[in-house]
């Protein structure tokens, strides 16, 4: 087996720490009244994992895939980034004691949300479907590089939605820093995909 089929095993036990220390270090706060199971916060918490699940996916497969260094790089950071959050979402439901997982994608949001949900096959916002993830699994170097960047641009375009949404709609202070940092990091990286996606056109037009 080669050393770059081994990285991307090595790369899932540093993730698997970085859940462990993630959901040590990020609880809730002792005396604090708890989100309730149909609550926005928990409902925010489970779809996100689930958001997040799908990005660390496509980004794991895009470092071990790519030929790009600097695509490469950005997908490590979500995948690691990503991971440790799904165990701060996953810490957080525990503690509140509520459901892990939750059948109706985006019922917290309202009823639009979830009627666009619904209308998606039950897909969040931005989540790419099963015949697209199918197609950038069959790609390698530089037409996965690209692919990777449309999937993720996209990706992070809805979790900005899904991220303001609960900015619009609780006053939880763990839920509301979360919700700002995902903004504000997401953002940035759309931006770094699309600059590096557009280099990468451009030197396969040349």
């Amino acid at each position: 087996m080669s050393r770059l089929w081994r990285r991307p095993a090595l790369l899932i036990a540093i993730t698997a720490v970085l859940m462990l220390t993630a959901g040590l270090a990020v609880g809730w706060v002792a005396g604090t009244s708890a989100p309730g199971n149909d609550s926005v916060e928990a409902g925010f918490a489970r779809d996100m994992q689930t958001h997040h699940q799908q990005a660390v996916e496509m980004a794991m497969y895009e470092w071990a895939n790519g030929s790009d260094t600097a695509m490469r790089t950005i997908a490590y950071d979500i995948a690691t980034t990503q991971s440790t959050e799904i165990g701060m979402y996953r810490t957080w439901l525990r503690d509140w004691g509520v459901e892990l997982s939750s059948g109706e994608p985006m019922a917290w949001a309202g009823d639009e949300h979830a009627h666009d949900s619904a209308e998606t096959g039950g897909l969040m916002p931005g989540m790419a479907t099963d015949e697209q993830m199918e197609e950038f699994k069959s790609l390698t170097g530089a037409e996965a590089d690209v692919m990777f960047a449309d999937l993720m641009i996209a990706h992070h375009v809805g979790g900005v939605d899904m991220a303001r949404a609960a900015l619009d709609r609780t006053d939880n202070e763990l839920v509301e820093t979360a919700a700002r940092r995902t903004i504000s990091n997401q953002q940035s990286e759309i931006e770094n995909l699309e600059n590096h996606r557009d280099n990468i056109l451009n030197a396969v037009e040349e």
